[in-house]
């Protein structure tokens, strides 16, 4: 007695198709599973075996033998157990042959026959639509996030019991409800605005044009002076997402097992790593090979606050995958390359005690502690950061004030209309923001006039730039222009855009 059932696995944040072959014959009554199985998978028979039991089903007692192909790809988690068990019930005629034909099922089983949830779904489905399955099995848990691939019919699943009464046509499982991307998306709540945060003006400027062009920012300044409030607000005022990139963000995150129940992500993701997080935990990787946090902020922001804190091997690791977008992680296993592109924002004290360039307290620390301090941030890094804001503490007459400040929608509509512009501007390349302007575009899209080109060689000089400073300045005043509507970069949008250099001239010596 044969079974073939069809499912998917994961590689990467791909899904890839698998075939799950059960074949029940004589003999005594062993359970193997053979195809390159972990060891969620092989303890799967377990599951298996008492979840048929637990559902007034019969398990048969002979030689059962899983092959999962290909049996060259490694297969891991407890996703195979409903195929599993589904494939035993048509083998045994529990349930009719063939029913399962144009149908693709992942779930884990609980020992009482409930179907639980499992990461990646969203990928697999995809995977199994261009594989030609007409119907994708899955936890109920699960049913938002593959209801939001089009195409494919997606029936959410509670029991094991239920899914062999629907198989044998004693029972209908309505199909999960397509996804309609425009009201979905407007679910999206931002819990932090820009509204409820007091003077800083500068640095509000400064995060709208970040938004506006993709720019990497950095905020220096002593404790208290709102620099990571102003960063947990600054999703609040990034462009809207697109279904694209919702996909996109959600394959992330569904990997990790952070979508369970909610479906499609709706807001940027916001990730704030602790500066004792490791290598792997940032850029990706470990024994069970996972995106890191720069691909889980893929679409969003990745926020490092106490930025020196971090050890230096981990925020170099960040360089490549900030001027690439993508990130590789090689492993003995293969290598899986993630998404990583993101708006890096970070937040530092200027000085051990925090209080060193401070109009309003005194500096405790040495000059030796305070080199010391800044030097933990390399210079190859803080050239891969367009923006760099010195903030202060805010003065208690705008503290108190009654006055409310602009509210993020204001200033995520400037954003989306500046975003609108280089949408246009960059249809048919595979740039999508000033942030991302190749050297082959910029001398054409950041083209400079005569009196813009002498003040910017002024500036050069002055701050002691590197080439790779001056044309992130470039790409930053091309933001500007973009935010005024102007087709060409002007001699104000050049000066502001060079005045968020003047921080990194104070700290770090130009």
């Amino acid at each position: 007695m044969l079974a073939k059932v069809s499912s998917c696995g994961l590689v990467g944040i791909d899904g890839f198709a698998v075939g799950v072959e059960i074949d029940i014959s004589a003999g005594l009554p062993v359970f193997e599973t053979v195809g390159l199985p972990d060891a969620a998978v092989k303890e799967s028979r377990e599951r298996v075996r008492s979840a048929i039991r637990n559902s007034s089903l019969e398990f048969p007692g002979q030689r059962i033998t899983v092959n999962l192909a290909p049996a060259d790809m490694k297969k891991m988690g407890s996703l195979y157990d409903l195929p599993i068990a589904l494939g035993i019930l048509e083998a045994t005629g529990q349930v009719p042959a063939g029913c399962m034909e144009g149908m693709a099922m992942v779930g884990e089983l609980s020992l009482d026959g409930q179907v639980r949830a499992v990461q990646g779904v969203l990928p697999m489905t995809i995977q199994a639509k261009q594989d030609g399955a007409e119907t994708m099995l899955v936890p109920r848990d699960n049913a938002a996030e593959a209801a939001s691939v089009t195409g494919i019919r997606v029936l959410p699943v509670e029991s094991l019991l239920q899914a062999a009464r629907m198989l044998r046509g004693e029972e209908t499982i309505e199909p999960a409800p397509a996804l309609d991307w425009e009201s979905y998306a407007k679910t999206a709540v931002h819990e932090q605005d820009f509204k409820f945060i007091r003077g800083q003006y500068t640095a509000k400027r400064a995060l709208e044009i970040a938004a506006a062009g993709g720019h990497n920012v950095l905020m220096v300044g002593p404790p208290g002076s709102g620099k990571t409030m102003l960063a947990r607000a600054f999703p609040s005022i990034l462009p809207d997402m697109t279904l694209q990139e919702a996909m996109e963000v959600t394959k992330l995150h569904s990997i990790v097992g952070l979508t369970t129940g909610k479906g499609l992500v709706t807001q940027r993701p916001f990730r704030s790593p602790h500066h004792s997080a490791s290598m792997a935990s940032i850029t990706g990787g470990g024994s069970q090979v996972h995106p890191g946090e720069i691909s889980l902020a893929h679409h969003g922001v990745l926020f490092l606050d106490e930025l020196p804190e971090f050890r230096r091997e981990v925020l170099e690791a960040l360089r490549q995958p900030l001027e690439d977008g993508v990130i590789t992680v090689a492993r003995a296993r293969g290598t899986y390359t993630y998404p990583s592109r993101c708006t890096l924002i970070c937040a530092m004290n200027p000085c051990p005690c925090g209080n060193y360039g401070s109009s309003t307290k005194a500096c405790r620390c040495s000059p030796a502690q305070i080199q010391r301090y800044l030097s933990r941030i390399s210079g190859p890094l803080l050239d891969r950061i367009d923006i760099h804001l010195e903030l202060e503490a805010v003065p208690y007459d705008q503290l108190t004030s009654r006055r409310e400040a602009e509210p993020s929608a204001a200033i995520r509509a400037r954003v989306n209309q500046a975003r609108q512009i280089q949408a246009a501007r960059y249809h048919d390349m595979e740039t999508f923001c000033n942030a991302q302007i190749s050297g082959r575009l910029l001398q054409e899209i950041c083209a400079l006039d005569r009196e813009c080109a002498a003040k910017a060689q002024q500036y050069y000089t002055q701050l002691g730039l590197t080439a790779r400073a001056y044309n992130r300045i470039l790409r930053v005043a091309r933001t500007i222009a973009d935010l005024e509507g102007s087709e060409a970069i002007r001699l104000p949008h050049l000066t502001e855009a060079f005045s968020y250099r003047l921080a990194d001239g104070k700290y770090w010596g130009g």
